[in-house]
């Protein structure tokens, strides 16, 4: 059997009913290789009912849950107690929502309202290139496909978004952008112009700080600061 372990969590709770906020704590002896997801579900069946949190796919991939461990943005399916252990050297977590858009409920956030951002950059080919290839297939050559590859690994999770020091109103945030820089250095996307000037927008790369607070917290591993740094430079 595994190492078991006392943890406390103190969750930021939420109720839009009476527009209350509070902290709760829920104290749970737990194994290491439990998810935060897990442990959630265990203060949901043992002891609270009522607290409210996201997931869906909790295998890393749709980002859906999201929150601040710690005031680390962090996937809660992804986390196992152990590693938490470790990491934060502490028994005690804070949990709260992340801050990309309004608390609908607890650690629940309103994720349409933060799409909203990323649908402003058109984050799909807006003009196709026409194929060389006529009838099969458009073929991105490796050499060009290695060159953003990586960011195609974004899952719109927002833990760039949370951890970015610019504030959400006035900045798109890094995911956006990475999606619009994405179909700028996609050779099957011939409308380049729209895009540079939505980069280049009073909500684009000019707001971006460079903290690369992004890159650091990206479940992914995606250089997400290095993609934005390319686009600030021209050097598609």
């Amino acid at each position: 059997m595994g190492k078991v372990y006392k943890i406390t969590l103190e969750v930021e709770r939420f109720d839009p009913d009476i527009r209350r906020s509070w902290v709760q704590d829920y104290s749970l002896e737990v194994g290491g290789i439990l998810r935060f997801t897990d442990v959630f579900r265990r203060i949901n069946e043992e002891l609270d009912p009522t607290l409210a949190w996201n997931s869906s796919c909790e295998h890393a991939q749709c980002g859906t849950c999201a929150v601040m461990v710690n005031h680390r943005p962090l996937l809660a399916c992804e986390l196992l107690v152990e590693n938490a252990v470790h990491q934060f050297s502490t028994m005690r977590f804070r949990i709260g929502p992340i801050k990309v858009a309004p608390v609908v409920r607890d650690l629940v956030v309103d994720l349409e309202k933060a799409y909203d951002r990323v649908h402003k950059v058109k984050p799909y080919v807006i003009n196709r290139a026409k194929n060389p290839l006529e009838g099969h297939e458009y073929r991105i050559p490796p050499e060009i496909l290695d060159r953003y590859v990586e960011a195609t690994r974004c899952i719109n999770c927002f833990c760039c978004a949370a951890a970015c020091i610019s504030h959400p109103r006035s900045f798109l945030g890094p995911n956006a952008m990475l999606a619009s820089i994405v179909r700028i250095m996609d050779p099957r996307e011939e409308e380049k112009e729209e895009r540079l000037k939505i980069l280049h927008s009073e909500q684009g790369l000019y707001r971006c700080h460079t903290s690369k607070a992004c890159s650091h917290v990206c479940p992914k591993q995606i250089d997400v600061a290095h993609f934005l740094a390319l686009a600030k430079q021209g050097a598609f």
